[in-house]
């Protein structure tokens, strides 16, 4: 008997040290995917926990069998992101019944939220060969439901060299590969490093066809480091073609860290159409001092608004607001006896600046208006203004070149017209 209790307890002690077992890796970023949720998770650019706690990163929990238990996304990141690339939430734990994968996500408080699928729980499904065969996307109560681009489930297996996928709603109709990209039944040729090499579009007899824009398939490649290098069209003849959105291949440049930091895209002649840099969390550049034709122009828009006010200016106060003004000041509730915060349009301001001083009564003969510009900073900018009536806070934007008034908060000087605090 007593036997029997210590096998008993070495047994459960190294249940729970087996449960307990697991290492942990720091990766700059996840590999990038805008192919298929058939392809696995991976980090890539692996760091050690000291260069983590001072960067961006995310954080790989793996079980004593090499599966991915766990992911935290401690990605601080500026540049856009593919749906399939993007977690989308902070923490994603994964289990693995037996041949199933589950993928349940959570916010930085613990609370089960969506991801950038808008599901709550991905369901992958293996056969008896470990093949991955089937995805589901479940809602916060465990009932099937669709993504945001209409798919309720995915369906995989293999032809040849191929992978074959399907997409389907919740009513068992067929879906397209994306809401923006018409491939239906699919084919996802691989490397041996299984990154995704090529993505065909297929008939019902699995014959690579062209799609509704003249597209059969797109291909990737992959450099050592992880990065998604260069995209390319191809038609069914599988000669180089414009894609929708005007361009045969794009390649991308990265810096050392495996930030994209740029772009350049060409046509079927291999002649560079377009080339732009893309901003990166890794270096940010600020803004130069402000030049003396942005405070000129800061000041003659914040005192504009008082002089279309005062000199019956309608175009100017058209011209000095922007359409989105949020102008704000005290106001009293009479039913509900408290103050809150009155707002007034664009629309009234035009309106005031046609009749308000038609008695030319509301200022006195030589109004002040005085300004001072608190900051600038590249393309907005904060504005104190003090005039006869009022005391006020204005944030300007410059869009297209042109400086306005977003957003205005204001009181009367004279605090004796506000209840004693």
């Amino acid at each position: 008997m007593k036997l029997l209790k210590l096998l008993l307890l070495f047994c459960i002690t190294t249940c729970l040290q087996s449960q307990n077992n697991f290492s942990t890796k720091y990766f700059r970023h996840l590999k990038y995917n805008h192919v298929s949720p058939y392809l696995n998770l991976e980090g890539t650019y692996p760091i050690n926990e000291q260069t983590a706690k001072s960067t961006s990163h995310y954080r790989f929990k793996y079980n004593n069998s090499g599966k991915i238990i766990e992911i935290t996304n401690n990605h601080y990141h500026t540049e856009r992101q593919h749906p399939l690339a993007s977690l989308g939430v902070y923490k994603v734990d994964i289990t693995y019944p037996e041949g199933q994968e589950i993928r349940v996500f959570y916010n930085k408080n613990g609370k089960r939220i969506s991801n950038d699928r808008d599901v709550f729980k991905e369901v992958y499904t293996y056969n008896s060969k470990g093949f991955k065969s089937k995805l589901q996307f479940f809602d916060v109560d465990n009932h099937p439901m669709e993504s945001n681009w209409g798919i309720a489930e995915y369906k995989w297996e293999k032809h040849k060299k191929l992978i074959i996928e399907n997409r389907y709603n919740l009513i068992n109709e067929p879906v397209s590969l994306s809401p923006y990209f018409k491939f239906g039944t699919t084919g996802i040729l691989l490397d041996k490093n299984e990154n995704p090499k090529a993505h065909y579009n297929l008939d019902t007899k699995l014959n690579i066809i062209n799609n509704d824009k003249g597209t059969a398939s797109y291909h990737d490649l992959f450099d050592e480091n992880g990065n998604h290098i260069k995209y390319s069209y191809y038609d069914v003849n599988d000669d180089l073609v414009m894609n929708q959105w005007g361009f045969a291949y794009g390649i991308k440049v990265y810096d050392d860290l495996g930030n994209q930091i740029g772009l350049n895209q060409f046509n079927t002649q291999n002649e560079q159409i377009r080339s732009r840099d893309i901003p990166t969390n890794s270096k940010i550049e600020l803004a130069s001092k402000a030049s003396q034709i942005d405070s000129l122009e800061i000041r003659r828009i914040a005192t504009g608004y008082l002089v279309a006010l005062q000199d019956l200016k309608p175009e100017l106060m058209r011209e000095v607001m922007n359409d989105s003004l949020n102008k704000i000041t005290i106001g009293w509730d009479r039913e509900t006896k408290k103050e809150y915060a009155r707002a007034t349009t664009k629309t009234q301001m035009i309106d005031f600046a046609t009749s308000w001083n038609k008695s030319n009564t509301k200022f006195p003969l030589n109004p002040t208006n005085n300004i001072t510009i608190l900051d600038i900073y590249n393309r907005i900018a904060n504005v104190k203004l003090v005039s006869d009536n009022w005391v006020e806070y204005l944030h300007l934007i410059k869009l297209d070149g042109k400086w306005t008034i977003a957003n205005l908060i204001w009181q009367h000087k004279d605090v004796n017209r506000y209840p004693k605090e």
